[in-house]
C-alpha cells in the first residue's frame, strides 16, 4: 500500500505525459462538452431550485482542486520540490480561487479578473501542460491539474450563460492591473528564492512549453510576455466588442 501511495502522489524520473495525445485531449474535450451542456440547458438551470446548490458544488470542487495541490506537497515528503518552491504566485491558482468566490457570491469584480486571466494566461496551460511531463494518468497530479485548469473555464461560462455576466473595457483594465501586480510579486520572489521561476519570467522550463520560443534574457523575455498577454486580452474581449457593434447597427 505504501508503494502505491508513493507512486500515486509522486512523480516519475522519465517523461510520462506527452502533448497532443488522448491523455491531453480527453480533459479538454470533457471541459468543452460541459460548457456546451451548460449553454444548452441554461434556461432550465436558471429556473431550477437547485441552481444555488450547483454553484456551491462547483465552487467547492474548485477550492479542493487548488488546495489539494499544496496538501500533496506538504504530505509527500519524497517529492523533489516542496511548498517553498511552489508558493501561490500564479495566474491559474488565483483564478481558481477567484472563480470559487465568484460562484458563491456572484461577484462581477471577480468574474472580470478571472475571465481575462483564464482566457489570456491559463489558456497556455491547456495547450502545453508542462507540469505534467513526469506525471501521467496513473498519478494524482494529472487529475488535480486538469480539475484545476478546466473547472475555472466551466465556472466562467456558467456565469456567462446562466447569470448573464460579461466583461467590459473597464474590467479588462482592472484585470490587467491585477496581473501586473502579480508579475511584480513574481519578479521579486524569483530574485529572492534561488531557482524560482514564477510566471515563467526567469527562464524557460525544462519541459516542452510554448514559452520555449522566448529568449532567456529577462528584459526581452518579459517584454514579449507582456506583448503576448496584451494581444490575448484584446482577443478575449473581441467577441463582446463585435456583439456590441452589431447591436448598435441593428438599433439604428
Amino acid at each position: 500500500m505504501r508503494e502505491f501511495f508513493i507512486h500515486f502522489f509522486g512523480e516519475g524520473t522519465e517523461p510520462e505525459f506527452a502533448l497532443f495525445t488522448p491523455a491531453h485531449f480527453a480533459p479538454v474535450l470533457l471541459m468543452i462538452v460541459l460548457i456546451l451542456l451548460i449553454r444548452r440547458c441554461r434556461e432550465q438551470i436558471r429556473r431550477s431550485r437547485h441552481e444555488e446548490t450547483l454553484r456551491y458544488m462547483l465552487a467547492f470542487a474548485l477550492i479542493i482542486s487548488d488546495m489539494s495541490y499544496y496538501w500533496r506537497l506538504v504530505g509527500a515528503s519524497w517529492l523533489p520540490h516542496g511548498p517553498v518552491e511552489n508558493l501561490p504566485i500564479g495566474v491559474c491558482g488565483w483564478a481558481v480561487i477567484f472563480c470559487s468566490y465568484m460562484l458563491v457570491g456572484k461577484k462581477q469584480a471577480l468574474f472580470d479578473i478571472s475571465y481575462f486571466w483564464l482566457l489570456s494566461g491559463s489558456l497556455f496551460a491547456l495547450i502545453t501542460p508542462t507540469p505534467l511531463t513526469y506525471t501521467g494518468i496513473t498519478r494524482f497530479r494529472y487529475y488535480q491539474f486538469w480539475m484545476e485548469h478546466t473547472l475555472g473555464y466551466v465556472a466562467i461560462f456558467y456565469m456567462i450563460f446562466v447569470h448573464g455576466m460579461r466583461p467590459t473595457v473597464k474590467s479588462a483594465f482592472r484585470s490587467y492591473a491585477a496581473l501586473l501586480m502579480m508579475a511584480v510579486i513574481a519578479y521579486l520572489v524569483n530574485r529572492m528564492i534561488p531557482g524560482a521561476n514564477y510566471l515563467y519570467m526567469a527562464r524557460p522550463e525544462a519541459a516542452p512549453s510554448v514559452l520555449d520560443i522566448l529568449p532567456p534574457d529577462f528584459l526581452l523575455r518579459s517584454s514579449i510576455i507582456v506583448l503576448v498577454i496584451t494581444v490575448m486580452y484584446v482577443l478575449a474581449y473581441l467577441p463582446w466588442w463585435i456583439a456590441d457593434q452589431r447591436k448598435k447597427t441593428l438599433t439604428k
